[in-house]
């Protein structure tokens, strides 16, 4: 019984290590993106975010990007 206890804590912490690594490299992506001037791809990178891994580290700062990005006019060329 201890033993499966323990490793069922091992897999969540995993679970959820992997799920807040992948929101980094996403939130990083979506960064670089921005720094492109590709602000469509960088709003998609961020709705995966938060669509995927709400309960991350970066969900909360993938909204507040969403949210200053839609108020932001697209350049035009």
């Amino acid at each position: 019984m201890k033993q499966t206890m323990i490793l069922a804590a091992l897999l969540v912490t995993s679970l959820f290590g992997c799920s807040d690594k992948d929101a980094e490299e996403l939130y990083k992506t979506a960064q670089f993106e921005e720094r492109q001037n590709n602000v469509q791809h960088a709003k998609e990178l961020y709705q995966e975010i938060t669509t995927k891994y709400p309960s991350s580290d970066y969900a909360k700062d993938a909204q507040a990007r969403l949210t200053l990005l839609s108020q932001v006019k697209p350049k035009q060329d």
